[in-house]
């Protein structure tokens, strides 16, 4: 009993290992470069607004979009980041009159990676 159960016993180890070497080698490895842990460019601006938008200075876990209103009615926008591990997040929403300059703030969460991109949403 005790030699058939041993049997079982290095199977299963012996499944388990080439299962996890059949895993390893499925996922795609590459090296990781700086361009590819950047903050990718924030997507199109709306129409009316000119932003910009970035990381806090001391903080990589905030980030902003500063938009003027060029368009000649009112325009209201808002952060959008995009956090990596942790969920996604939206700043304030900001009415802004034409001609007027305001700022969104939001702040990704501790856990995550940071942020991966920062757009700015109508």
């Amino acid at each position: 009993m005790k030699k058939s159960m041993g049997n079982l016993f290095r199977g299963v180890v012996c499944g388990a290992a080439v299962t996890g070497v059949a895993v390893a080698l499925a996922v795609p490895a590459g090296p990781a470069t700086a361009a590819s842990l950047a903050v990718p460019a924030s997507a199109k601006t709306p129409p009316g607004l000119s932003c910009d938008t970035g990381k806090h200075a001391v903080d990589d876990y905030t980030g902003y979009a500063l938009c003027r209103n060029n368009g000649g009615t009112t325009q209201t926008f808002w952060v959008h980041l995009v956090c990596g591990w942790s969920p996604d997040v939206d700043g304030e929403h900001v009415t802004l009159n034409p001609g007027q300059s305001g700022q969104s703030t939001a702040h990704c969460a501790g856990l995550g990676t940071g942020i991966g991109e920062i757009t700015v949403q109508p």
